[in-house]
């Protein structure tokens, strides 16, 4: 999130009266002075998570071995998280950089800790192993806008 776009859903929140509860502070420059404005963080990270992979294969998915369990086709870039919501987007810069992934199927429910990461082949999803490392949780900044927005006018309208 620029600062300008920061500062600019900052405001308008503002200017309607809302609360923002902010997760972390950006340091902004202007010619003028230095000035701190309170944003949502762009993502939070979750540390000690197991990464496996897995693909399409009968042995390791149900009776719909390309369905995932949100409903979708599989493709690259799908994970499957118990602890995260379908729709997520992460990262997981120690093994893949800037690529993002997004949560569209889940593991059995002993996998608490656990990313699984969707796969083409078997062969491809054993070569991958397994890594514990950190997270990231991608925050989508209009969708926390507009969650603010209604979560606020919601309290407001409240009998």
């Amino acid at each position: 999130m620029s600062a300008t776009y920061a500062f600019i859903a900052t405001s308008i929140i503002l200017m309607l009266g809302f609360s923002v509860p902010c997760i972390l502070q950006c340091e902004t420059t202007t010619a003028s002075s230095q000035s701190q404005i309170e944003v949502p963080a762009l993502f939070h990270v979750i540390t000690d998570i197991w990464i496996t992979a897995y693909s399409s294969t009968p042995e390791e998915t149900d009776d719909t071995p390309f369905i995932t369990a949100s409903g979708e086709r599989v493709r690259d870039g799908i994970i499957a998280a118990n602890f995260l919501p379908f729709g997520t987007k992460v990262r997981i810069p120690e093994l893949f950089g800037e690529r993002e992934f997004i949560v569209k199927d889940r593991m059995h429910r002993r996998k608490t800790n656990f990313v699984d990461i969707w796969m083409p082949s078997k062969e491809l999803a054993q070569e991958f192993g397994i890594h514990q490392t950190a997270i990231e949780v991608i925050k989508n900044p209009e969708r926390f806008v507009l969650t603010a927005l209604y979560d606020a006018s919601y309290a407001q309208n409240r009998p």
